[in-house]
């Protein structure tokens, strides 16, 4: 297959640059990028008025599979991943059983042979994901596991900690840390704040984030292993992980669009669908994350994509299970409340949702020139439509922003060459 994509505005994270260019596609390669190339004889699809982005990376889903399929399955999770504009995902190990073992993720890699974008599976950094002891890292690793991670629990251990630690820098592979400290978290389901005492809703204190993210990076300092911070969501994380950069410890973090774009004042309709963990905190620490990320604190934007049956979410807020379903909403709510208002340019966009986490990951770096993978993302920033969750291709509707019009929604993904997926231009 050979074509071209024509006069859109090709977005360059690594020459921090964007400007009007064709690209010549050929096969499973991109083989020109320039002005003015010779259409003759090609395919031509015009993209005028479009960015054009390297292929965008989930680098935090969960796709359910194995054991819990009537939320999501492999196939329907990246069909909706490549909906959403991704060319790649990465999910987490939290399946049952979960994947701390090299059966398992073998499993994951078998059955993502079918699915629309390339799955890379993370391990579970513990076994049966208990924080009692590491899992066989090793195997893990050999296995196909890209990083380790216990997401959805928290390792309250500090010695096995600092042991999963030491053998994520013996493999260099990261170890994604879901920051939480239980104890002080306990049977929280909302910030705690002025909300949570307004609806008498227990609360979740910034604390329980703080003191595991100040743990961890003193561990990471300690082992000198790559350590990666799952949903940054308060100010105090934030600063904690701008002064570990500051004294060289390997540490990258990351943020989601739904702790971007709402905060825990959306909590006061009782919409089950704003339940998330960490949960949604207050406007200051939503200020701390824009300026995180604009300072380069904060590396990433990933989905943390948790899909949910529809009865489980349909009942009373202290019951319902944690998470929003995100992989077809998070392009455009960024491209809204972000790039829209300035806070992020097109060429940093690219940079925290395709650069930076496939470098992080160890994945195929995601760059627009001659002789690299055909992965690419297009978005059309006139496109305004609803979110409508009756639409969604993820088995989970469980989304608070079903009936936000937003603008930049994907229009096109292609996939080593092969266009996946593509709206009506």
């Amino acid at each position: 297959m050979k074509y071209l994509l024509k006069e859109g505005i090709v977005v360059d994270a690594k020459a921090n640059s964007a400007k009007k260019l064709d690209i010549l596609i050929e096969g499973s390669k991109i083989t020109a990028v320039s002005e003015n190339l010779d259409c003759s004889g090609l395919e031509v699809l015009c993209l005028e008025g479009c960015y054009i982005f390297p292929g965008f990376v989930d680098m935090h889903c969960h796709l359910r599979e194995p054991g819990e399929e009537l939320k999501e399955t492999i196939l329907t999770g990246t069909r909706a991943a490549v909906k959403g504009g991704f060319t790649a995902v990465a999910c987490m190990g939290n399946t049952k059983p979960p994947a701390d073992s090299s059966a398992v993720i073998t499993l994951i890699r078998e059955k993502a042979r079918q699915a629309s974008v390339p799955v890379y599976p993370i391990g579970c950094a513990t076994k049966e994901m208990a924080g009692k002891e590491p899992s066989e890292i090793g195997e893990l690793v050999e296995a196909g596991a890209v990083a380790l991670s216990d997401d959805g629990n928290s390792i309250m251990n500090g010695e096995v900690l600092r042991r999963v630690l030491e053998y994520g820098q013996m493999f260099d592979i990261p170890i994604i840390s879901h920051c939480e400290d239980t104890d002080l978290s306990g049977n929280g389901v909302m910030n705690e704040g002025y909300y949570s005492t307004l609806l008498g809703l227990q609360g979740i204190p910034n604390a329980s984030e703080d003191v595991h993210v100040a743990r961890d990076l003193i561990l990471a300092g300690l082992t000198g292993a790559r350590l990666h911070i799952a949903h940054v969501s308060t100010a105090g994380s934030v600063a904690l992980i701008r002064e570990a950069k500051k004294r060289g410890i390997r540490v990258t973090a990351e943020v989601t669009p739904h702790h971007l774009c709402l905060t825990d004042e959306a909590v006061k309709s009782f919409d089950t669908n704003t339940k998330v963990k960490p949960p949604l905190r207050s406007r200051e620490d939503q200020e701390a994350l824009y300026e995180g990320l604009r300072d380069g604190t904060i590396d990433a934007i990933a989905t943390d994509h948790a899909p949910h049956r529809r009865d489980e979410k349909e009942t009373e807020y202290n019951v319902a299970p944690f998470g929003i379903s995100g992989l077809e909403t998070a392009v455009p709510l960024v491209w809204e409340h972000l790039v829209e208002s300035k806070l992020l340019s097109p060429v940093e966009l690219a940079q925290k949702m395709a650069w930076n986490p496939s470098r992080i990951l160890g994945l195929p770096e995601r760059v627009i020139k001659a002789g690299a993978e055909a992965n690419i993302t297009v978005i059309d920033p006139r496109f305004k439509l609803p979110v409508n969750v009756g639409e969604f291709v993820s088995l989970g509707k469980n989304s608070p922003f079903d009936g936000w019009v937003l603008r930049g929604w994907p229009v096109m993904t292609i996939v080593s060459g092969e266009i996946k997926y593509s709206r009506q231009l």
